[in-house]
């Protein structure tokens, strides 16, 4: 998707065996769009070499603040200032837990520490992925130094958890490459959700026949995950409700999984007066049978098939749309029409019959398990068309789209 076209990166490295990943961090950031500067501490040579990292990023490493290479073209013996001043944000990955107190207490004895603390404040913001030992990672110092940076104005990853080089368990690995990619894709998406509180339903439901068999449909819930991803990268507190589905969860995202309509009903309505906007992206069931069998069903051999009897399933968004909060719009309720013709027509009519203010419709069968889709917005005033797009920068559009509605200008 190219997520970080146009954007340069500089990556510093640190002392710590997670330097590892840096490599892997580098190629990708590279292969999303950025361009890639790697300035390394001399701790974080034990680690890796300045070539590795080089053939990486196809630039020359800087190592030192007394480095005479011309920067960008300049040659005035300042690598701490000029390599800050293209740069769209700092990303130190590692940084180790000597690395963040130097930066709280605003020390600059080598090239790194220095660059992180010239360069300018307001332009180029930074970026710490932290990664150490779970006692120094839990140490009250250390979580002291992470608070203090995020007040001075850093952005501090969180930690992974698992096994560690030094043979213990616990918090304090730094992030995988693609999680961290994430984070620094997340951090440029403009934050117009900041202070809103999002619930999305995602994926199909199954309704049961009997303990093996059920009724279910197409939806892969990649839409619906893509929205609740894009409502974290816009600032939101997100709550994913999902269906049967095989999706990882997006970093950041509070997950509930649910099988049937009636649970997906029960858990939206109990996590709906947390809500702000709800968007319902699940691929609900309309009818399920009335009872499920206690055993599988047999042939008999009969040739005769089963009878059974279906009940009509609740209608979870026009329940929420009709719903005190949602008619006042303090409920900001956004439904998903997946249709097989007739998209306009069929949109315009299931936003008057539930009664919410915005509708997204889209072809069902041509979307159903892609990573792209084409979506209609329908609103009281008119239609606009999304054209094809991969479901996830669809789903930052939209996020864009309600805010606007909402009337929020949120965060730059």
């Amino acid at each position: 998707m190219n997520e970080l076209a146009g954007k340069h990166i500089v990556l510093g490295l640190t002392g710590g065996i997670a330097c590892y990943k840096a490599a892997e961090l580098c190629r990708a950031l590279i292969k999303e769009g950025a361009t890639v500067q790697v300035v390394m501490s001399q701790a974080a040579q034990q680690f890796i070499t300045p070539v590795t990292m080089q053939a990486l990023s196809g630039r020359p490493v800087y190592d030192s603040q007394w480095d005479a290479r011309p920067v960008n073209g300049t040659a005035n013996n300042m690598p701490h200032i000029n390599l800050s001043r293209e740069a769209d944000a700092i990303l130190i990955a590692p940084c180790s837990a000597d690395f963040m107190a130097k930066l709280l207490h605003g020390r600059a004895d080598d090239l790194l520490s220095l660059l992180c603390l010239a360069r300018p404040i307001d332009k180029v913001p930074l970026l710490i992925a932290p990664a150490m030992n779970r006692e120094m990672w839990a140490h009250p110092a250390t979580q002291r130094n992470v608070a203090q940076l995020g007040a001075d104005g850093a952005t501090v990853f969180d930690v992974g958890s698992g096994d560690q080089a030094c043979g213990e368990t616990g918090d304090g690995r730094m992030l995988e490459p693609q999680e961290l990619l994430d984070e620094v894709s997340a951090f440029f998406q403009p934050k117009v959700l900041v202070g809103q509180h999002v619930l999305v339903t995602a994926g199909p439901t199954y309704e049961a026949i009997d303990p093996v068999r059920g009724i279910t449909n197409q939806s892969s819930g990649k839409m619906g995950f893509a929205i609740a991803q894009a409502a974290r990268e816009a600032g939101a507190e997100v709550t994913l409700v999902a269906g049967p589905v095989s999706l990882a969860t997006p970093r950041g995202v509070s997950r509930c999984d649910v099988k049937s309509a009636v649970e997906m009903f029960r858990v939206v309505q109990e996590r709906a007066s947390a809500a702000t906007v709800f968007i319902a992206t699940a691929a609900v069931a309309d009818w399920r049978p009335a009872k499920a069998a206690d055993q599988k069903i047999k042939k008999g051999g009969t040739g005769k098939a089963p009878e059974l009897t279906f009940v009509e399933n609740p209608d979870i968004l026009a329940a929420l749309a009709q719903s005190p909060r949602g008619l006042s719009r303090a409920l900001y309720c956004v439904g998903f029409a997946a249709e097989s013709h007739d998209l306009l027509a069929n949109a315009q009519a299931k936003r008057l019959r539930k009664q919410v203010p915005l509708l997204v419709g889209n072809i069902g069968p041509a979307t159903f398990g892609q990573d792209d889709n084409a979506l209609l917005l329908v609103d009281e005033l008119n239609a606009v068309e999304m054209a094809r797009d991969s479901k996830l920068s669809l789903a930052r559009k939209l996020m864009i789209e309600i805010a606007a509605r909402l009337g929020v200008k949120g965060q730059p």
